[in-house]
């Protein structure tokens, strides 16, 4: 800790100090921000991001569909073939395939003028595109194909527009076809589909399976044509053949598993102009909805107008936030807005399209999965759109007023799997902390994290949280629990406990704030179950060498024995190359997705005692650095997120900003394969931004950690107020040598806490940092640490 001389120094005002004058720092001036937005990054190495047309949370999103392993957001930019063109997508989930239902697919034209000289199956139509002809940015996607077709395409909320621009070298007599299937192939019993033999018009639905959850959903489609020749003929096809005096096909899945080909087409006479515009309206309520939605959001099929709109919604979402463009890379501007671009992608604004139940109530789908966007994506939200984020609220609090439970993960009108803890209740949380309250009803809110805490479903796989009776009576989350009052994969129990930990804690911070002050007694001591898995002598080796460490999370069973996490806390972690299963599988560990090493930091409301069981801050700190310094964590994903600034809890800010800047841009910059995994929903896509502009939360508190932005400076003009909030850099340097906070001054006053509240973007306050070289004593006071339960709780509410 400084002295009381050295400290006099550290405070003093930036002038006093030699540096400039920060009233004449660039202050970010308006421009157009679109201009940095890619949508393509990601779209390649596994981040499975959408790249496509869509509206900020639309539902519609256009793209070009291809046959890569890694087209979870339809579009892969790896050089793999275009199986078709569709309208329904989710963005960087992962895993299955999600959605692109319903792909049109274009020819030039049939061999020998036979509708039967087309081809049909999507295995056998696939086709190559000309790398060099993508393009894609807000609103708007296009590509060539190899047959010379230019494709583009944009969106309104629930339609697509596209436009076929055929080769003008040849004859052209163009053939679009319809095809009953998603990405992944799971089309149920009775697709149907007709098309009208005057206009050519295509209407039906389809049954699919979610790619994350359970149950089954069914989207409709209505899909218009217009060209300057008009229609030709039209008809269906089933497998590889087709007709012209069949109109109307109702398909079965298949017949040996896979499913069976099937759809309509139009074909259009020569066109003079070499262009068919293809409208497609969709809802999951009826095909006669979808054709409303198409007609009143594109009524004229003018393509322009449409993406003109669509310009229009983004630069408006876009419009809070500005940085300066002094001395930066324009890469950086772009991995930077184009994460924030990415975070409004997915949840899907669902209002008005859900089947299920009857309600005045926003609806949104595509919370996929919470356990990912609670870290930084939906905190980021409270910030930039706290309107749309009170939607997603009341969306959430709706759900667990017509299914029962406030969904971990939802997608395509289905449940999703549960990952860890019941993690509704952390966003909630977030929310209520940072005043969002637009139409909210938070007494039901309580409500209805109050219940995750104290009920068990049936079926815990997929909502709420399982073993509650041993969480009750033993304190903890036994591995090989016996639990007969509800059902899930019986394992995670180290990660299970953890986050069932802060949950409570979480909700405990609710009770406060509504004045429920004995369940917020309650809750803030359950919080602290968490150290009942913890044990003060166990070990940890790699590849037989000893870490030097002791103190790990470690599996108990129901008679209070340890057990122990096979192949030592590695298990799961980046370096670990066993193979073992770490996910949901029957059989996988007792930490999900990531390794004993990585959670034994997940103790987010109370740092300050897990320091202490850790051996004190020096001691804490060896371990981050030997976490980051190994590989064994992953900046790829989630769990890894917050260890880059827990360095603030141990007394070391600087620390975390020097890990910020080793991880971007080396794992985030703006090329295709510029993100490290999935995107999850824009969980990168917000961790980039907060890390990129300096303050980043600890989700579920009222919590900024203060780090070095990427930045000369950055402004932020709330929406919710009105009002700016600045963030300054003194001696910015673009080479970003000067990494290291020496001082700073918040509104105007000398500010020596590593971190700020909510407040800052509501109230527009001014932050201004002054950087140099080396790590300073700025923020490494016992009274700088952000606070924790066990020293400051009170703080929370």
């Amino acid at each position: 800790m400084a002295s009381s001389v050295l400290w006099s120094i550290l405070i003093a005002t930036p002038l006093a100090l030699g540096y400039a004058n920060p009233r004449s720092i660039s202050i970010p001036e308006d421009y157009d921000v679109l201009q940095y937005v890619d949508p393509l990054i990601g779209s390649s190495n596994g981040g499975n991001v959408f790249a496509g047309a869509s509206l900020p949370y639309g539902m519609a999103k256009a793209v070009a569909d291809t046959d890569s392993v890694s087209n979870q957001g339809g579009f892969a930019y790896d050089g793999s073939n275009i199986t078709g063109f569709s309208s329904l997508h989710d963005s960087g989930t992962g895993g299955q395939p999600s959605l692109g239902n319903f792909p049109i697919f274009p020819y030039v034209s049939c061999k020998d003028d036979d509708v039967n000289g087309c081809v049909y199956p999507k295995k056998q139509r696939k086709t190559r595109y000309d790398p060099g002809s993508v393009s894609a940015s807000p609103g708007y996607f296009a590509l060539t194909m190899a047959s010379g077709i230019q494709v583009d395409m944009t969106v309104s909320h629930h339609a697509s527009l596209f436009r076929f621009r055929f080769p003008a070298d040849r004859e052209t007599k163009p053939l679009i076809l319809l095809d009953l299937s998603d990405l992944s192939d799971t089309r149920q019993d009775n697709g149907t589909i007709a098309v009208d033999a005057d206009t050519g018009r295509m209407v039906g639905h389809a049954r699919f399976l979610p790619s994350f959850g359970s149950g089954s959903y069914t989207p409709y489609f209505c899909v218009d044509f217009r060209s300057a020749s008009g229609v030709r003929d039209n008809g269906i096809f089933v497998n590889s053949r087709a007709s012209t005096d069949v109109k109307d096909l109702t398909i079965s899945r298949s017949i040996n598993g896979y499913p069976l080909p099937g759809g309509a087409f139009v074909r259009f006479n020569s066109l003079a102009d070499r262009i068919v515009l293809a409208r497609v309206g969709l809802s999951f309520i009826s095909s006669e909805q979808a054709c409303s939605n198409a007609e009143s959001e594109i009524p004229n099929f003018d393509f322009n107008a449409t993406h003109s709109a669509a310009v229009d919604s983004w630069t408006k979402k876009l419009a809070p936030i500005r940085v300066s463009r002094n001395g930066v890379n324009s890469s950086f501007l772009s991995t930077f807005y184009s994460g924030i671009y990415r975070t409004m992608i997915n949840p899907q604004n669902y209002t008005g399209e859900n089947p299920l139940w009857k309600s005045t109530e926003p609806y949104f789908d595509s919370f996929y999965c919470l356990w990912d966007s609670f870290r930084s994506q939906l905190p980021f939200l409270t910030i930039f759109d706290p309107a749309s984020l009170a939607q997603m609220i009341r969306s959430l609090i709706d759900t667990q007023k017509h299914l029962g439970w406030l969904p971990d993960c939802r997608m395509s009108l289905c449940k999703g799997y549960t990952q860890g803890g019941s993690n509704a209740d952390v966003v909630l949380a977030d929310a209520y902390l940072k005043g969002i309250s637009d139409g909210i009803d938070w007494q039901a809110g309580y409500s209805a994290v109050q219940k995750d805490a104290e009920e068990e479903p049936y079926d815990w796989s997929n909502e709420g949280r399982g073993g509650l009776d041993s969480w009750k009576s033993l304190n903890y989350i036994p591995v090989e629990d016996f639990d007969y009052k509800g059902f899930g994969t019986m394992t995670r129990s180290i990660s299970r406990t953890l986050e069932y930990s802060y949950d409570d804690f979480t909700i405990a911070q609710m009770a406060r704030g509504l004045g429920k002050m004995g369940d917020a007694e309650k809750y803030e001591a359950t919080s602290r179950f968490w150290q009942n898995l913890f044990r003060e002598d166990q070990a940890s080796f790699i590849n037989g060498t000893d870490t030097g460490f002791k103190g790990f999370f470690q599996p108990k069973y129901l008679n209070g024995t340890w057990g122990y996490q096979k192949k030592d806390p590695i298990t799961c972690s980046n370096i670990d190359t066993s193979g073992r299963a770490c996910s949901l599988q029957n059989n996988a560990a007792e930490t999900f997705e990531d390794s004993i090493w990585e959670y034994q930091f997940f103790v987010p409301h109370d740092m300050a005692t897990l320091i202490t069981r850790l051996g004190g801050p020096s001691q804490f700190v060896r371990r981050l650095d030997y976490l980051h310094d190994t590989g064994i964590t992953y900046i790829g994903n989630e769990p890894s997120f917050l260890t880059v600034f827990q360095y603030h809890y141990g007394g070391r800010p600087g620390k975390s900003t020097s890990r910020a800047h080793f991880y971007v841009p080396k794992y985030f910059n703006a090329n295709p394969t510029g993100l490290p995994g999935n995107d999850d929903s824009g969980a990168m896509g917000s961790f980039v931004a907060m890390t990129m502009m300096g303050l980043f939360p600890n989700p579920g508190q009222n919590v900024y950690l203060i780090s070095a932005p990427f930045f000369e400076s950055v402004r932020i003009t709330s929406p919710l107020t009105g009002r700016t909030a600045t963030i300054r850099a003194v001696n910015f340097d673009p080479a970003y040598k000067n990494i290291y906070i020496q001082s700073a001054t918040l509104d105007g006053k000398p500010y020596s806490k590593s971190w700020v509240g909510h407040d800052f973007f509501t109230d527009g306050r001014e932050l201004v940092l002054v950087l140099g070289r080396n790590e300073s004593h700025w923020g490494t006071g016992t009274e700088d640490l952000p606070p924790s339960l066990s020293t400051r709780g009170a703080l929370f509410d």
